[in-house]
């Protein structure tokens, strides 16, 4: 072989460059996060698309609906309600004098932002559905950045993709704020981890009003509070410091507490906000009062029966601690398991188990990270096809309307 054959031969190193595998390692992580988004969310379109060629007429559209009203069904309307009309300064009664299901049950601020953009022209369903999707994206970017601070790259990114095709992932491109919701949780733990105290009073002053779990996020920093003073000896824990934390829990109880607040002075029923959510089970068991720790019972009961609708809700909650205190979990800190914790608290003490069970505990999604720990291709291939399968089910137990539902996702 001549040395003019030699120079013409492909370079290696050149043409690795445009395997896929290296293509992808070149591409900046939010370009990863991107892709790996982008691409969740047109499998569950599809997902989505079929599910709605068999959809027959119901309260909310005609039969075979198109994406964008399809996605907004359910909850999705009471949004569009309160940017449209506002919360009543009357609570609506049922025959037999209880409050029933009202506005008062969801935050201004989502619907809010969707009103911005249906005045300049964008129809509600297309504008609700975009902003999901925006903030479910900004949601997975943050996740990103969260997770690298515990695990290593292949890891918080496929923690990102486990985020983005877990079993409610759909409701990132359903007209509902769970995607605000899951932005403002991932931003508020970053700033926690990151020990940027300052900055959660903002963030947490927005969140109380898009999602629940401010008062969560008060016992975590509680919690945070006891930790960092426990272990001052390595880890110094300043006076300053110490008062920062200390104000920040106090303010995100008070914003925990505010919506109830505001519905109790614009209705003048002090228990305005929580005989609302109540309305919401009756339907299983009926106008009963808030106490707390026992709706998961309540529910045990009422799905199961006695005496499995005690052993399950103890079995849950065993597991959970488990799983909590498993190597796997460890990886991910203190901080975040505290907000695991203190969310799977706030769960167990006040929401009664029905259909949006698996909606509402989806702000547990940090745990992800747990999950993404083993390297293993088989755990990971079987981790995401487990998922999506979940997500086909939640789509056909919870979304489509058959008829025989009679609470919502």
């Amino acid at each position: 072989m001549s040395s003019t054959d030699v120079d013409r031969r492909p370079d290696p190193a050149r043409y690795d460059r445009w395997a896929p595998r290296v293509r992808w390692r070149l591409l900046p992580w939010w370009a990863r996060v991107l892709v790996v988004y982008a691409a969740s969310r047109l499998v569950t379109t599809v997902f989505v698309m079929l599910l709605a060629r068999e959809q027959g007429a119901n309260p909310w559209t005609a039969a075979r609906p198109g994406y964008f009203e399809y996605a907004n069904i359910w909850d999705a309307r009471w949004y569009q309600i309160i940017a449209a009309t506002g919360y009543p300064t009357e609570l609506p009664l049922t025959d037999g004098g209880q409050v029933g299901e009202n506005a008062w049950a969801f935050l201004p601020v989502y619907p809010g932002i969707v009103r911005v953009f249906t005045t300049i022209g964008v129809p509600w369903d297309v504008a609700s559905v975009l902003i999901a999707l925006a903030a479910g994206l900004g949601a997975a970017l943050v996740f990103h950045r969260l997770m690298s601070r515990f695990l290593e790259p292949d890891q918080a990114m496929f923690a990102v993709a486990l985020f983005c095709v877990a079993p409610v992932a759909p409701i990132m491109q359903f007209g509902y704020a769970e995607s605000l919701g899951f932005l403002w949780l991932a931003v508020a733990l970053l700033l926690l981890v990151d020990r940027r105290y300052g900055w959660l009073v903002p963030v947490l002053a927005i969140w109380a009003f898009t999602r629940p779990g401010a008062l969560a996020f008060a016992l975590t920093l509680g919690l945070h509070w006891i930790v960092r003073w426990s272990t001052r000896g390595r880890d110094p824990f300043p006076v300053r410091e110490r008062v920062v934390v200390a104000s920040v829990a106090v303010f995100a109880g008070i914003a925990g507490l505010a919506w109830p607040g505001i519905a109790w002075a614009a209705t003048g029923s002090l228990t305005a906000y929580t005989d609302t959510e109540l309305a919401w089970r009756s339907a299983y068991i009926g106008y009963v009062e808030l106490v707390p720790l026992t709706p998961w019972f309540q529910s045990g009961e009422w799905w199961l029966g006695q005496p499995m609708g005690t052993i399950v809700p103890i079995a849950l909650v065993v597991a959970f601690g488990a799983a909590l205190a498993s190597p796997w979990a460890k990886r991910l800190g203190v901080d975040i398991r505290l907000w695991l914790a203190s969310y799977a608290l706030y769960v167990f003490a006040v929401f009664f188990p029905q259909s949006s069970t698996f909606r509402i505990l989806a702000p547990l999604f940090p745990i992800a990270g747990a999950l993404a720990v083993p390297r293993s291709p088989w755990w990971r291939g079987g981790l995401v096809a487990v998922f999506l399968a979940l997500q086909v089910g939640w789509l056909l137990i919870c979304w489509g309307i058959d008829g025989v539902d009679w609470t919502p996702p």
